[in-house]
């Protein structure tokens, strides 16, 4: 795999391998301990309350883990949990 900046992904679209659209990346969390990645921090903007989900934090983000992540492209194309 080639190698991405981080500076690269932010503000790009996240989606769904169904299609969903869940918004755009705002930032990734990391364990301070590890170094490991931990969260996909996504600004969900004005998206309907079934893509809004228990996975928001208090900012009205979501959170989706970077083990969800399927492919990196032009767009973050992740799986769902459910």
């Amino acid at each position: 795999m080639s190698e991405l900046f981080a500076r690269s992904l932010s503000g790009k679209p996240i989606v769904g391998i169904d299609g969903t659209d869940y918004g755009t990346l705002y930032t990734i969390t990391m364990d301070p301990e590890s170094g490991s990645l931990r969260d996909l921090v996504v600004d969900a903007g004005r998206r309907p309350s079934s893509v809004i989900t228990s996975r928001s934090d208090d900012d009205g983000r979501l959170r989706i883990p970077v083990s969800n992540i399927e492919s990196v492209n032009d767009q973050i194309v992740v799986r769902s949990d459910d």
